[in-house]
Parts: C-alpha cells; structure tokens; sequence
C-alpha cells in the first residue's frame, strides 16, 4: 500500500452491459460519462465530491448521500466492506516490550531499539 492514496472528485455508480452495478471514481465528470457511455454502460449516476477523497471516503459519502437503493446501495456497500478491510489490514499494531536495562554503561541506539522491538 502506498504511503499517499489516491483522491477522487467524482464517484458513484454504473450498471455494466452485463448488468452488474459497479462503484466508480474520476477526476474528470464528463470524460468519465463519455467513457462509460461508449462501452455500454447504464443507470450512471455520478456526483462531485465535495472536496478531493480517497475511495473510502468516497463510498462513505455516497451513503450519507442515500445512495443505499437496490443495486446501486449494493455496489456502495460491497465496495465499502472490501475497502474498509483493506484500511484494517494496512494497520499496524504495536505491542510495547520492556527492554531490559543493560548493565554496561554502553549507550542505547536506534539499532538495539529496533533489534529488541523485533524479537518475538
């Protein structure tokens, strides 16, 4: 995962000529219409997000807009539940170890730190 994630200003959803209901997301509102136009695409509904967002906050912005009808409210959910277990999966959880006081008068260095917060 990268250390800076990508931001949006356009998010919502399409129904695929397969019929399937996707999330979508863009920079762009009227290339990505054209876009989704030109490979068959039905039932887009795209909005400008208030301010740019990464794809989570997007999707939890759609929901507080309503977007929770049918397959559309499916789609925003789903890819919500997926983004939000990618967000925990990227958390790290720190479990703090005593380190023991050492009993020469050697300084400690971000080496001996690093090597005892490792030890398992």
């Amino acid at each position: 995962m990268s250390a800076i994630e990508k931001t949006f200003t356009v998010a919502g959803t399409a129904k695929n000529a397969d019929g399937t209901v996707k999330a979508r997301f863009a920079n762009d509102l009227v290339a990505r219409i054209k876009i989704l136009n030109k490979a068959g695409c039905t039932d887009i509904n795209l909005v400008e997000l208030p301010q740019p967002m990464t794809k989570l906050e997007a999707l939890q912005h759609l929901q507080t807009l309503g977007i929770t009808d049918g397959d559309a409210g499916y789609a925003v959910a789903n890819k919500l539940a997926e983004k939000s277990r990618v967000a925990k999966r990227g958390e790290v959880k720190v479990q703090a170890r005593k380190i023991s006081k050492a009993k020469s008068t050697k300084a400690v260095t971000p080496a001996h730190l690093v090597a005892e917060a490792t030890k398992a």
